[in-house]
Parts: C-alpha cells; sequence; structure tokens
C-alpha cells in the first residue's frame, strides 16, 4: 500500500501515518523528520535547511525530491509506504508521481486529514505546554509567529495539491477534528471502500 498523508501542520499526520505504518507494516517516510535528523548530523544537506525550517519556510524542491528519491528505492519501500511531509507542492507532487511512473507504481490514496486553524494553533500550544511541564524540549519552530507563518505556507502552496490528485481521482477526506482512533478508524473506512472499488 503506498500512501500520502495530507493537512496542515499540526493536523495529526505524524499520528495516523504511524498507526497506517504499524497496522499495514509498511515504512512512515516523514520529511520533516529526515531533515531535522540531518540538521542534527550536521550533514550538508542539514546544513543548508538548517536556518530554512527555523524561519517556518518551505526546503527547497530539489533537496526533498533527492532525499525521497534516495529513501524510497531503499529494499523496505518495495512493499508501500506511507509520505507523512511530502509532497507540499504541485511540483513536488509532479516530481513524486514522475518517480513512481519510473518504478511502474502508483498511489493507493492521499488522505487529506481536514481541521480548523484556529484550533490548530491551540493544539500547538498545548503540545508545546505539555512538553515542557514533562521536562522535555519544545522544537524550535514550535512557537506561535512560526506556526502561523507555515499554516501560510501550507494554504498558499499545498492546498492546490489537493486539485491535483482530486483530478487524478486519489484524494480522500477524512474529519481530522475527530478523536484520534475515530480518526484512524474513518481512514480505514475509506481504505477499505477503495480496495474494495468503491471511491468516494
Amino acid at each position: 500500500m503506498r500512501l500520502i498523508v495530507f493537512g496542515p501542520p499540526g493536523a495529526g499526520k505524524g499520528t495516523q501515518a504511524q498507526r497506517l505504518a504499524e497496522r499495514h507494516s509498511i515504512p512512515q517516510l516523514s520529511t520533516g523528520d529526515m531533515l531535522r535528523a540531518a540538521v542534527t548530523e550536521g550533514t550538508e544537506t542539514g546544513r543548508r535547511v538548517d536556518a530554512i525550517m527555523d524561519r517556518g519556510e518551505l526546503v527547497p524542491d530539489d533537496v526533498v525530491n533527492q532525499m525521497v528519491s534516495d529513501r524510497i528505492d531503499q529494499e523496505d519501500w518495495r512493499k508501500g509506504f506511507i509520505l507523512d511531509g511530502f509532497p507540499r507542492t504541485v511540483a513536488q507532487a509532479e516530481s513524486l508521481t514522475a518517480m513512481l511512473e519510473q518504478r511502474g507504481v502508483r498511489l493507493d490514496a492521499v488522505i487529506e486529514l481536514k481541521v480548523d486553524e484556529t484550533s490548530l494553533v491551540e493544539r500547538m500550544e498545548k503540545r508545546v505546554a505539555d512538553t515542557l511541564a514533562a521536562g522535555g524540549t519544545a522544537r524550535s519552530d514550535d512557537n506561535r509567529d512560526t506556526f502561523v507563518r507555515r499554516l501560510d505556507a501550507y494554504r498558499n502552496k499545498t492546498e492546490p495539491l489537493l486539485d491535483y490528485y482530486r483530478r487524478r481521482r486519489e484524494l480522500i477526506t477524512v474529519d481530522g477534528m475527530q478523536g484520534i482512533d475515530d480518526v484512524a478508524r474513518e481512514i480505514e473506512d475509506v481504505l477499505t471502500r477503495r480496495s474494495s472499488g468503491s471511491r468516494r
């Protein structure tokens, strides 16, 4: 199974992608995690994107495209994958489509988690407060101003992906404002209906 989990920052993409990965025994490929790991490890890519990420801006397409292309060529990808945080632009989506076509495969579904932006800001602030209360360290990009800029970048650059994948009949929309378990159940229900030939 080859899936994308799609939605604004803070919508729960990572949580749902992890559940799907465990349920279907396929790897979760999070470009955000991969980029943060590159920064931590001080790689050439990490040095290039560190300041960009701190400003809440999108990393250049060529960097992310190459990173994803390298990753999906690894052995564990062959059974399927879940992409979390990629693509973020139509150009990235077109590159991904080309990558998959070159390998003779296509996506099974693109899952959009639809949420209210005001609630997302409140979620982010609660997550930071909970992390700090537990003695943890908040991510450098987890503050209101940066988060709002990330939402703006999503709205302006990423939402056109909905039309791209809708035209390809790969998009499904799920109510992301439900509880985590309810969202997971709705995703599985829709995927089951698609696999049986009934598309919504």
